[in-house]
């Protein structure tokens, strides 16, 4: 005898959804932050974004893992600059052209961070 399983469908909740498509949870639509998402809702959000989510890629703002990536810096970078809260891209435009010797100093540490990194690696 074989017995047909259905196969479960796997949800996340909104805060992991938000985080895997790089977005802020906050900034989201209210059905989004209040529901379930599955596997295959995530994956059509990511091959095909609706406007909200492709006008928040664009504009922000933005968590800190993207900032900081957007600046090329770390996150702890950013929290030793003292820069906590989620940036707009025109906030992170405006700190590039500032270029604060903060970020100098940060872009350098990360620099060399990933020098590191990769020496490690090809041993």
């Amino acid at each position: 005898m074989t017995s047909s399983k259905s196969k479960t469908i796997q949800t996340m909740k909104p805060e992991t959804a938000a985080k895997k498509l790089g977005v802020l949870l906050s900034a989201t639509p209210a059905e989004f932050q209040a529901g379930v998402v599955s596997r295959d809702e995530l994956n059509e959000l990511q091959s095909t974004p609706p406007a909200w989510l492709a006008d928040l890629r664009r504009n922000g703002p933005h968590p800190k893992q993207v900032v900081a990536a957007k600046l090329g810096v770390s996150i702890s970078g950013l929290a030793r600059a003292g820069i906590t809260e989620p940036l707009t891209t025109a906030e992170i435009d405006a700190l590039k052209a500032e270029n604060p010797a903060w970020l100098e100093r940060e872009r350098s540490v990360q620099a060399e961070a990933r020098k590191e990194a990769l020496r490690l690696k090809q041993r």
